[in-house]
């Protein structure tokens, strides 16, 4: 099956940022430069920031990573075995005697209609004779020939089988004895058995032992409509075939339980501890034979291995992350509820951007930065420290940026504001994509508190932003059960914030950032970090306001 289980997923948060996403596509790219398969992925929608970067530099999104857990088409599964519904039993004998497996019944567009097993087989060479003759009454003259190894000599256009068969001994009475209306006779060279057994109005005669048809036979069944087949068996082999002649559609199983592909592994499970076939059809989206899954596949099926960059959180991870197998932590935020079963490379720096350790990182294992890398590797830089100017922002940062430059052949300055007027404008914008531009979940002394961050250029553009905007923040409180939502409009070129906000705990946003009396947007001047100078203050202003309602 596929290869998938071999790679490693890396990815960011929620919400992902323009650092989430570049660190998940250069991390995964240093990666397979030392030979370690790995896929970039993303979380959520790309902000209009990253998009704008990822297309000048030539880089397509990410693929979108919805759920942690391993899906069917991520592990092992024997492969399928196609047979037609027309196929012949005796055919599908032949091919279970070499595969040993359960085999898929597919129609004329490949569609899955039934399956075939040695149960199913078993059925009929054990069944009794009626059982037989319904399904033989029903079987093409062609099965018949495929199955006793046989030629058709002549073909009548109506096969009038009534699924009985005779098998004549000679005796001094001849055929005398035998009522042969509709029924499959087989006999041996005898020319003058054949026309008798035509007269009395045999459906088929299969002659043995008998290398051709005279003419006269030939043309006494064309005129009574009586097909004629040339067996390569003898009488006993050729009677013995004949019941596994009728195709797989009279004995397949069609009551089927099947997964498909996408369908995660643990609730496949859950199904198959409700029933005991051995192995179970899986498909795909158009009905089509994927493979066969059976339980010990399930119980050696490996978990999804990932890597996290620029988040330690659950509730900022991918769904299901606590079922996938984590390797790898790059990050610099705080230390949040992330735990693992065994030890893992957990790398957390007091740092400006996720983008500046993966930086290092090339530079350590020896790797060489390609010039498209650097330079979204500067645009992460930039977009998370605010062009440097972020309290986050270190020395290392600083040096990073200049070999970045170097290699990406950008100016840092006229680079970050054209990133930024191109990027920010918040005019004709719905007011739900400013507030999920880049936001972040927060669990603050028990209480769900979202924090967005809007990076603009000039705070001219929040003229743009009229008073219905805080009307939205409060529907979206009320959407997602919040009990506080923040904005923060940061401003490059003023170089603070202006913080706006909803929910029950709006004055604990007031405690932590007064503002004059006379604004309800006072600006706060060098404001700029969410991590390290807006979510502290808001920890302590929310803790305080819980505390004094005990």
């Amino acid at each position: 099956m596929k290869n998938e289980k071999d790679y490693i997923y890396i990815h960011g948060h929620r919400n992902p940022d323009t650092d989430s996403i570049v660190s998940a596509i250069a991390y995964a790219h240093l990666k397979n430069e030392q030979g370690i398969p790995a896929i970039a992925c993303r979380l959520g929608k790309l902000s209009e920031e990253t998009e704008y970067i990822l297309d000048k530099f030539g880089f397509e999104a990410p693929i979108l990573l919805k759920d942690a857990r391993a899906t069917l088409d991520e592990i092992e599964l024997d492969e399928a075995t196609e047979i037609h519904l027309d196929t012949s039993i005796k055919d599908a004998m032949d091919i279970l005697q070499e595969k040993r497996q359960t085999l898929a019944v597919v129609d004329d567009r490949h569609n899955l209609v039934g399956v075939v097993t040695s149960s199913n087989l078993a059925h009929i060479a054990m069944g009794d004779t009626a059982h037989s003759i319904e399904l033989l009454k029903r079987t093409p003259v062609e099965n018949i020939v495929n199955a006793i190894d046989g030629t058709l000599v002549y073909k009548p256009k109506e096969f009038r089988f009534n699924g009985k068969t005779s098998i004549v001994a000679l005796a001094s009475s001849k055929l005398e004895n035998y009522n042969l209306k509709d029924r499959l006779v087989i006999l041996g060279n005898d020319s003058e058995a054949q026309l008798e057994a035509i007269n009395k109005g045999a459906a088929c005669i299969v002659a043995v032992w008998t290398e051709e048809i005279s003419d006269e036979v030939l043309q006494h069944a064309i005129e009574f409509g009586c097909a004629i087949i040339l067996s390569s068996h003898g009488s006993m082999n050729t009677s013995r075939y004949l019941i596994f002649s009728p195709s797989v559609r009279e004995i397949m199983t069609t009551n089927l339980l099947y997964f498909n592909k996408n369908e995660f592994v643990d609730d496949v499970e859950s199904q198959m501890l409700k029933t005991r076939f051995r192995s179970y059809p899986v498909v795909d989206d158009d009905n089509r034979i994927f493979g066969f899954v059976a339980r010990y596949h399930i119980l050696n099926s490996p978990s999804k291995r990932l890597i996290l960059v620029d988040h330690n959180e659950y509730s900022q991870s991918v769904e299901g992350v606590e079922e996938a197998e984590i390797l790898e932590v790059i990050d610099h935020h705080r230390i949040g509820d992330l735990n693992t079963v065994k030890p893992i490379y957990f790398r957390n720096e007091i740092i400006g951007s996720t983008a500046s350790i993966i930086t290092k990182m090339y530079h350590e294992n020896g790797v060489n930065i390609p010039r498209n890398i650097a330079s979204i590797l500067l645009a992460a830089l930039i977009s998370d420290t605010l062009n440097l100017k972020s309290p986050t922002t270190t020395k290392q940062d600083f040096r990073l940026a200049h070999q970045l430059e170097a290699i990406s052949g950008l100016d840092r300055y006229s680079f970050s504001q054209e990133m930024y007027e191109v990027t920010s404008s918040l005019r004709n914008k719905p007011y739900e994509d400013i507030i999920n531009q880049d936001i972040k979940t927060f669990h603050i002394s028990g209480k769900e508190v979202m924090v967005s961050q809007v990076v603009i250029y000039h705070f001219t553009e929040l003229d743009a932003i009229h008073e219905t905007f805080e009307e939205s923040m409060e529907e979206y409180v009320n959407k997602h059960g919040l009990d506080l939502l923040v904005v923060v409009f940061t401003s490059i070129e003023d170089n603070g914030s202006i913080i706006v906000s909803a929910g029950s705990l709006k004055s604990s946003v007031l405690d932590a950032f007064p503002q004059s009396e006379t604004d309800d947007r006072s600006f706060l001047p060098d404001v700029v970090s969410r991590k390290n100078q807006i979510i502290p203050r808001l920890s302590t202003a929310i803790a305080r306001s819980v505390q004094k309602k005990i």
